[in-house]
């Protein structure tokens, strides 16, 4: 009796037992770093002296601070610049590598996805030095062929930076979301296109009656992915631009770090945090919703 007790026990907390790992870590390092960056979001704190409980009026400062909405504003424009483009290209190049008569796939999937293992430091550096405005590559390899008779002035210009920094998240990201979108494809039964095919479907009513809806998901993971990505930008701006100029380039990350790590105000860009994490809750709740399958 007393054997079947414990067997029965087993059972009901082996399962409990085994998911306690990942609850133990995600409240350690997830749950707790949340719950006191919004404890310091309330204070006001320099990282040395005591914490002054003051509320909201981080929040209300924030708020009110027009710094804070123009890095909005400045990662909705490079959202804009480069995310519908990189998911075009993404899905174009992955269709063409999905293709039987398509040679070398294993040698394109690799150039692809390369710039995206490559330390984004370096690439930063990089493309530091060939957008520079006097003697950057580009901008003699434009001259030279006549299509322009000044320097453009990629990173000393708003608009012209905030392109530039796009063009270097396009190219890094490019290939990742290209495989992930072959991934799908790779997993669209044969038989539906040959059927579409014996009815006379063209080529591009198949792909938007077949490879589009069947692969809306990962289009829409791609889509998320990117959001958060371009709200979270921090390195590319940082060392290209240093968030200029005039601010242009700066996102709500690279300004939690001004204010966190150089102005010394940590209750003032906790808040910022805070505020970003429900931003991206937000934004992802409703790009679900605008993806989702009318079954679901």
């Amino acid at each position: 009796m007393g054997q079947h007790r414990l067997w029965r026990w087993q059972y009901k907390t082996a399962p409990y037992l085994f998911i306690m790992p990942f609850f133990i870590l995600f409240a350690i390092f997830s749950l707790y770093p949340f719950l006191f960056s919004f404890y310091i979001s309330l204070t006001k704190w320099n990282g040395s002296s005591n914490k002054a409980f003051i509320g909201l009026d981080n929040y209300k400062d924030l708020l009110s601070n027009r710094e804070f909405w123009d890095s909005i504003l400045n990662s909705i424009q490079l959202f804009v610049l480069y995310v519908p483009v990189m998911i075009l290209l993404a899905l174009l190049f992955a269709v063409l590598l999905n293709q039987s008569w398509m040679k070398l796939k294993g040698f394109f999937r690799t150039v692809f996805f390369v710039p995206n293992i490559i330390s984004v430091v370096a690439v930063t550096f990089v493309f530091s030095m060939m957008f520079n405005t006097h003697d950057g590559l580009i901008n003699k390899l434009l001259m030279n062929a006549g299509w322009t008779h000044e320097a453009i002035p990629w990173l000393d210009s708003p608009w012209w930076a905030k392109l530039t920094v796009a063009f270097m998240v396009l190219y890094r990201w490019l290939g990742y979301n290209m495989l992930l979108l072959m991934a799908g494809l790779q997993n669209i039964p044969a038989d539906l296109y040959e059927s579409a095919k014996m009815d006379g479907a063209t080529p591009a009513q198949a792909f938007w009656s077949i490879t589009v809806p069947l692969i809306r998901k990962i289009i829409a993971f791609c889509t998320i992915l990117s959001t958060i990505g371009t709200f979270s930008l921090f390195t590319e701006p940082f060392i290209l631009t240093k968030g200029g100029p005039l601010k242009s380039t700066t996102t709500p990350v690279l300004l939690l770090y001004q204010e966190s790590f150089q102005n010394f105000h940590f209750g003032y860009a906790s808040s910022i945090a805070v505020c970003f994490f429900f931003l991206m809750m937000t934004l992802t709740i409703v790009q679900l919703k605008l993806f989702r399958d009318d079954n679901s």
